[in-house]
């Protein structure tokens, strides 16, 4: 592992030692790793969400927008999310 020095001004400090107090964190580095997966998972939804969009925007002049379609389209996007909370939960 690496070792990461930051600098802190005395508010920010007695913040994270009430998030260690009331949150469960174990020590500090554990709650920056917190918010660091947190902040990389949320660089992915954003990706994710950018590439479906352009995906919508540039192509899809040939799928039919049926109900049944749409039914579907639910249903995978039912199973792909329960494959990321998953894996959310095992990082």
């Amino acid at each position: 592992m690496t070792t990461v020095t930051i600098s802190l001004p005395e508010s920010l400090k007695t913040f994270i030692d009430e998030q260690l107090a009331t949150k469960g964190y174990g020590n500090v580095s554990e709650y920056f790793r917190s918010l660091l997966r947190a902040a990389q998972e949320r660089e992915e939804d954003t990706r994710l969400e950018a590439r479906l969009v352009e995906g919508l925007a540039t192509g899809g002049k040939d799928i039919p927008l049926t109900r049944e379609f749409c039914r579907d389209l639910k249903a995978e996007a039912m199973v792909l999310a329960k494959k990321h909370q998953g894996r959310k939960r095992s990082s």
